[in-house]
């Protein structure tokens, strides 16, 4: 079944930081959406993001018939693995990528990225994580996390090693324990769901979504995704913007 998407996507460097490492990509035809938050100095986040969602974008395009094949009603168990297959290799590609970069020069070792991919395919989504950027999906005035944050703070809580009270207040909660670039090889995260017309997802870097509660997202996305994503940068910035901000909002019609 074909699904018309209509995305918005907006960056901003907050108002404590220089200079923006956040990247994104929206792709409305590929049906492809990216945001990735760099680390690093001298500028090397700002390179890994860019590079890790440049070569996402290039890897799914190469592979579009395969999102394609879904779009049309292709639901076969080997087509499906090989489209999850597409968005995990695309991330791992990102992944050596930005470490082979890093490797030629000694200002840049140890830059990496978060990476938060979405591949809409009809009425299926396909999600790629690593780090804790996230990809919501807000349905019937109701928003749910569809990716898992790499983080040390996420790690403690899954384990029950700590609560959601001393959660909020670790000083550990921007120690991501996954990165895309930092070594040659990752983790990523792949899952699909189910997507309805009328659901909207939002994809966006931690700058915006630690000062967001998620019950206050859905308010928000209804109000169309040009205000929505302007509203929710905005919003980070009232609350302090003491990191760069980037937000995707797009909606399945």
């Amino acid at each position: 079944m074909a699904v018309r998407r209509i995305s918005v996507g907006l960056s901003d460097v907050g108002r404590r930081r220089v200079s923006n490492e956040d990247a994104f990509f929206a792709d409305d035809d590929l049906g492809l959406y990216v945001v990735a938050d760099g680390m690093g100095g001298h500028a090397a986040g700002e390179i890994a993001s860019s590079e890790a969602v440049d070569t996402v974008h290039g890897m799914v395009k190469a592979g579009r018939d395969l999102l394609r094949a879904i779009e049309q009603g292709d639901r076969s168990e080997e087509t499906l693995r090989k489209a999850t297959r597409l968005l995990e290799s695309a991330v791992q590609a990102a992944t050596y990528m930005v470490f082979a970069i890093a490797q030629h020069n000694p200002e840049q070792q140890g830059m990496g990225s978060t990476l938060s991919a979405f591949a809409v395919c009809g009425t299926l989504g396909i999600t790629g994580q690593v780090g804790d950027s996230r990809v919501y999906l807000v349905r019937d005035g109701t928003a749910s996390q569809l990716t898992e944050d790499h983080t040390l703070v996420a790690w403690q809580l899954k384990q029950g090693i700590i609560s959601e009270e001393e959660a909020a207040l670790s000083p550990h909660k921007n120690v991501i324990t996954r990165a895309v670039g930092s070594r040659e090889y990752v983790q990523v995260d792949t899952a699909l769901c189910e997507l309805r017309v009328g659901d909207t997802v939002l994809l966006c870097s931690d700058g915006l979504h630690g000062y967001l509660k998620d019950e206050e997202i859905p308010a928000i996305i209804d109000l169309g995704p040009p205000v929505a994503v302007r509203r929710l940068i905005d919003l980070a910035n009232e609350r302090g913007g003491r990191d760069n901000i980037t937000a995707i909002v797009v909606e399945l019609s």
